[in-house]
């Protein structure tokens, strides 16, 4: 039993004299308005979770090949046997004709691939108890590394070069636009590659000569995807005082381009004003960016000597044989979109696999589209008349029935026994306006291909750990390789292709 004493009981006496009210009492117990303010728990899940998209399909199914040595990859291949189709029947006696076989050498430089991140001791500390933040950042860089990989093996240019790009073909319009009358405007055009399409815009500008400062000071300078200039051309808008005033420009497609920046304005002063991948434009107002084109020099920047040529590049190359369409230039700013064949098939997709039979008898595997591709193929397809020989089947099944319709594959009718399915797959990377067909398998005995498409790789994916001479912990992933493409001319695209 516990004795009070006097002066406990004397406090126990006052606190009954001064009770608490009762609405401080519900203030006090109140759930907060915040998670961070009152006496609440603070109920967040350890570890930061990873939130971000890893679509590297190309760098997925492309087989890896280690032993690399040297500065780059060096092989040659037979590339027809036969070639001035002597005939073949010989008379008594006698032998028969000499036959010519042709031959081509194929070479890529090894390139470094990589990127570096830091933490601070101070963040490892916060960090101490809710994530491991050193393993986290090796993670991402690993991650970030093959996200940029899967760019360069798509579109990467380090020998294609999309050099001048052609002056722009200019007409005034009376309608469509808001362009002061009687008005001169100056307009000059730049072609991209995939890298100046993906970092560009007309709010941030598309870029020319890049010089980017390492993590240890050192300074790498190359290419940001633009060709050099077009010669800017000159348009008057119309005089009678119309407010409706636009321009239509277009450009010669250039191959290897996925897209074109536009500038205009007055002669000199000519800004950028839009982005678009097909090769022409309708101009109906002021430019909207700041870029000038003026600030991007005058050299032709669509090539980077720090990575090696991916496959748009490898297609686009002079002498790759690789199949090659653009789209009709059409009706400016719309242009001219892929054609259905009121079949089920699509005009220029046909054209392309009947190219690839006709001349090397093989059948590509892929086609990689856009999303808009994908989705402008898909309404092609289910176009097709009732007269068309095509067969749909759908499940009606209760509770089995689903809305809308994707195009996952397309049948090639021009193929060894019989039809052959070619999967249609959207490319993260892929540009609307651009489809490209790739081949898995080459239809030739002995070939000695075991892979069309391969990473040779002097030093596959690795982390250094670099040591300490800063209160932060430093690391770097890279990779040193490069793509090797054993027969380009299983390869293709088709460019400048409208929407619709």
């Amino acid at each position: 039993m516990i004795n009070p004493t006097d002066d406990s009981l004397a406090k126990i006496k006052e606190a009954q004299r001064h009770p608490i009210a009762d609405e401080l009492l519900a203030k006090a117990f109140t759930q907060s308005s915040s998670a961070t303010t009152g006496l609440t728990y603070y109920d967040l899940q350890p570890g930061a979770l990873a939130l971000y998209p890893v679509v590297t399909p190309l760098r997925n199914k492309i087989a890896r090949v280690g032993a690399g040595r040297g500065i780059q990859a060096n092989w040659k291949a037979v590339t027809g046997i036969n070639v001035n189709a002597l005939a073949v029947g010989v008379s008594e006696g006698n032998r028969g004709g000499v036959v010519a076989t042709s031959t081509a050498d194929y070479m890529a430089a090894y390139r470094g691939l990589g990127l570096e991140d830091y933490v601070t001791f101070e963040a490892d500390y916060a960090a101490d108890g809710f994530t491991d933040l050193k393993a986290l950042a090796a993670q991402g860089l690993l991650r970030a590394l093959m996200i940029g990989e899967e760019k360069v093996i798509l579109g990467g240019a380090t020998s294609v070069a999309l050099g001048t790009t052609p002056t722009p073909t200019l007409a005034a319009q009376t309608t469509g636009g808001a362009l002061a009358p009687a008005t001169t405007f100056s307009v000059i055009c730049a072609a991209l590659s995939l890298d100046g399409y993906l970092t560009g815009s007309v709010a941030a500008g598309v870029r020319g000569q890049v010089s980017r400062t390492n993590a240890d000071g050192s300074v790498d300078t190359y290419g940001g995807g633009t060709a050099k200039l077009s010669a800017n051309q000159t348009v008057t808008t119309a005089s009678d005082g119309a407010s409706t005033n636009a321009i239509a420009a277009q450009v010669t497609p250039v191959v290897g381009a996925v897209a074109y920046a536009w500038f205009w304005g007055a002669t000199g002063s000519e800004t950028l004003g839009a982005i678009t991948t097909i090769n022409s434009v309708v101009i109906a107002a002021a430019a909207a960016g700041s870029q000038t084109a003026a600030s991007l020099g005058t050299l032709d920047n669509s090539t980077n000597a720090l990575v090696f040529d991916g496959l748009l590049a490898q297609i686009a190359k002079s002498g790759s044989n690789a199949y090659i369409a653009q789209q009709a230039t059409g009706t400016a700013g719309t242009g001219t979109p892929l054609t259905a064949d009121g079949a089920g098939g699509i005009v220029e997709i046909d054209a392309a696999l009947q190219s690839f039979w006709n001349n090397y008898r093989l059948s590509p595997t892929t086609i990689w589209v856009s999303s808009q591709e994908q989705q402008n193929i898909t309404k092609k397809v289910l176009s097709g008349t009732m007269t068309g020989a095509q067969r749909f089947v759908i499940n009606v099944e209760q509770g089995n029935v689903q809305g809308g319709e994707l195009v996952t594959s397309y049948l090639n009718k021009f193929a060894m026994d019989g039809a052959k399915s070619i999967a249609v797959k959207p490319h993260p990377n892929m540009p609307p306006g651009t489809l490209m067909f790739d081949t898995d398998v080459l239809p030739y005995p002995l070939s000695g291909v075991a892979n069309v498409l391969q990473i040779r790789t002097r030093r596959d994916y690795y982390q250094i750990a670099w040591p300490i001479k800063a209160r932060r912990y430093e690391y770097g992933v890279y990779f040193d390789g490069v793509l090797q493409n054993y027969f380009p001319p299983s390869f293709g695209v088709i460019t400048n292709i409208g929407n619709g």
